[in-house]
């Protein structure tokens, strides 16, 4: 007997059950938390919130998004770390149920950009009708001159950058960043291939 290939199969909306029960009235815990990392550390304390949009326009209400980061000291791996920011886990999950109007919000303290680059945040979507999960970053409007120098934030065309800024706001005395991601369309949100 031969044996061929698997065929791929839609990514979602099945994860909302085992990865982030919780925002969708699931009656047990969700393994992953809307915090990237210790909040404790030094650094920015910023919120990052927005909405995730189909090619309709329309509010996705079953979509996963998955953070990573550095630390305020642009350090991935734990050795690197000073004392302040040892143990932190550049690392969030969060789902698009929480609300009536499907936003995400997600709590880190501001990253340091590396190697001479801007400071920002890979983004990983999962989403129900997507075959693969697609990949972006969040980079900071209160960032321009940085951004400006980025190696990859540079390969986007300038038509196209600003679907990948996320936009600075002052709530209450707290930093939110406020970023939309756009799965297709004319505001389409630029993805990577990794």
């Amino acid at each position: 007997m031969k044996y061929k290939q698997t065929p791929s199969q839609t990514i979602g909306p099945f994860f909302a059950h085992g990865l982030t029960p919780e925002e969708y009235g699931y009656n047990f815990k969700s393994i992953a938390r809307p915090t990237i990392g210790d909040l404790s550390v030094k650094g920015d304390q910023i919120i990052i919130t927005g909405t995730v949009y189909d090619g309709n326009g329309d509010s996705v209400v079953d979509a996963m998004l998955e953070f990573w980061q550095c630390d305020p000291t642009g350090a991935y791996i734990e050795k690197e770390q000073d004392a302040a920011t040892r143990g932190f886990k550049g690392f969030g999950r969060i789902g698009t149920g929480m609300n009536s109007q499907h936003i995400y919000q997600i709590y880190t303290v501001k990253p340091q950009g590396i190697n001479d680059g801007a400071p920002f945040i890979y983004v990983t979507i999962f989403m129900r009708g997507m075959l693969n999960h697609q990949y972006t970053r969040i980079y900071f409007s209160d960032e321009a001159d940085l951004n400006e120098k980025d190696k990859i934030f540079n390969l986007i065309p300038k038509s196209r950058q600003e679907t990948v800024i996320a936009k600075k706001q002052e709530v209450d005395g707290v930093t939110v960043y406020h970023f939309d991601i756009h799965i297709q369309g004319e505001k389409e949100t630029v993805f990577f291939d990794i």
